[in-house]
């Protein structure tokens, strides 16, 4: 149930949410081929009915840009760094550009040897992973994303942020329009999901986050300003860490925390990196793609046996109707968006 359904919404039709992400971003001042690559996932939460990660993040954008953190034109760089890596250097821009401009690459080696990883180094992000992993589902390789955020969750057993939201996606492909995908954040709930509680005034459960003296709280807006907490108490937060470590270090990028000081004050969105890694089941399944593809598809066709619900079904149910009858959005949020005068 959406933290908004009882509040007046606006109907707007797909084309519409992109046109009018595209208007407010370029209006903002980030470069066309930028502008369009970011209101194209935004234009997906919102027709997945994401809307932690849909329209909801157009201010955000536009306090991003305006942060003087960010390089509105930043031309990505993109480097064959061996035969199972390539590099993009974002060049203090978002990563979507990058990530679009490099994906074709990252698939290429993966089919030829295997299993490949592209490193995205110095960008700004702030946007889901499953349109990235959907991309190179797409191009028929499986793939695994993740990525830091700004130091917002306590480890477990602290009371202090340290650790990112740091999400972590991972895609199969399938035969049929839709491959199997799922994306979370490893902290308890997406911060964005945490806002939009807090913008709807509404509670949020124990165990999402402490206030700013470390104490659990219901209320939205104390977690916000304190800290959030990880998912599954000590496993999301050692999942986190790995998260740091490999999408930090290990591709010569920032930490959580070390994105949150780069920030200073600016509330910008986060600046780091982010890890990609592409396999090829034909060239790892050692050669029988068929067998291994049925077999994948069995353990499919096992959870709809027992009445399961597949990760990202719920997303591709919603996409069916949005694209059928279009989106509807709380109106205090698209007055708020109206109101940045783009």
């Amino acid at each position: 149930m959406s933290v908004f359904e009882a509040q007046e919404t606006v109907a707007l039709s797909i084309e519409e949410v992109f046109a009018l992400s595209r208007r407010v971003l370029t209006g903002a001042g980030l470069s066309a081929p930028h502008a369009e690559a970011v209101a194209r996932v935004i234009t997906a939460g919102e027709r997945d009915e994401c809307a932690s990660h849909g329209l909801y993040r157009l201010p955000g954008c536009v306090m991003t840009i305006r942060s003087g953190k960010l390089s509105p034109d930043a031309e990505p760089v993109i480097t064959d760094a061996s035969p199972a890596l390539v590099r993009a250097d974002a060049g203090h821009g978002y990563s979507l550009l990058a990530f679009e401009r490099a994906a074709p690459l990252l698939a290429e080696k993966a089919r030829a040897v295997g299993v490949a990883a592209l490193v995205i180094n110095n960008c700004f992000h702030f946007s889901a992973l499953w349109p990235e992993i959907e991309q190179l589902t797409g191009m028929g390789v499986a793939a695994l994303a993740m990525t830091p955020s700004h130091s917002w969750v306590a480890p477990a057993g602290g009371r202090r942020g340290l650790l990112g939201t740091n999400p972590i996606a991972f895609g199969w492909p399938r035969p049929g329009p839709h491959p199997y995908v799922f994306d979370f954040a490893t902290s308890a709930i997406a911060r964005g999901d945490m806002a939009l509680h807090d913008i709807a005034g509404k509670p949020i459960p124990e165990g999402w986050g402490v206030d700013a003296v470390g104490r659990s709280t219901t209320n939205a807006r104390e977690a916000l300003d304190g800290a959030m907490l990880t998912f599954g108490g000590h496993k999301g937060s050692a999942l986190s860490t790995m998260i740091e470590l490999m999408a930090g270090p290990l591709i010569g990028d920032l930490t959580s925390r070390e994105s949150m000081v780069f920030d200073d004050g600016a509330k910008a969105a986060p600046m780091h990196g982010e890890l990609i890694l592409a396999f090829d089941p034909a060239v790892m399944g050692g050669g029988d793609a068929e067998a291994n593809a049925a077999r994948a598809e069995a353990l499919f066709a096992a959870f709809a046996d027992q009445g399961a619900r597949l990760p990202s079904q719920r997303r591709y149910e919603a996409r069916t109707r949005s694209l059928a009858r279009g989106v509807r959005t709380p109106k205090v949020l698209y007055d708020q968006i109206l109101a940045l005068g783009f």
